[in-house]
């Protein structure tokens, strides 16, 4: 499982959200998704650790906190939508 981050900063970086929830356990990944075209941080990121246990405690301390002058959202990541469409294969 996998915890989402929301309201960041776009200047945050992977080792920022790293330092930041290694107080609440081992991590073992931070994605920070950027925009396609730009590049830029898209303002969220997803962070995995290494237990359950781990990422309840993370979630509990860090949602509503003021970070970098914003409020976090941060909760227990959706799974990934199919969204289906787009492809060339796609004939539908």
């Amino acid at each position: 499982m996998s915890i989402y981050v929301g309201n960041l900063s776009y200047e945050v970086n992977q080792e920022d959200l790293n330092e930041v929830f290694t107080e609440y356990g081992t991590v073992k990944r931070v994605h920070i998704p950027s925009d396609r075209e730009t590049g830029r941080p898209r303002g969220f990121a997803f962070v995995e650790m290494e237990s359950e246990a781990n990422e309840d405690k993370a979630i509990e301390a860090l949602d509503g906190a003021e970070w970098m002058n914003r409020q976090l959202k941060v909760n227990k990541a959706r799974p990934r939508e199919d969204r289906g469409g787009g492809g060339r294969n796609n004939r539908f």
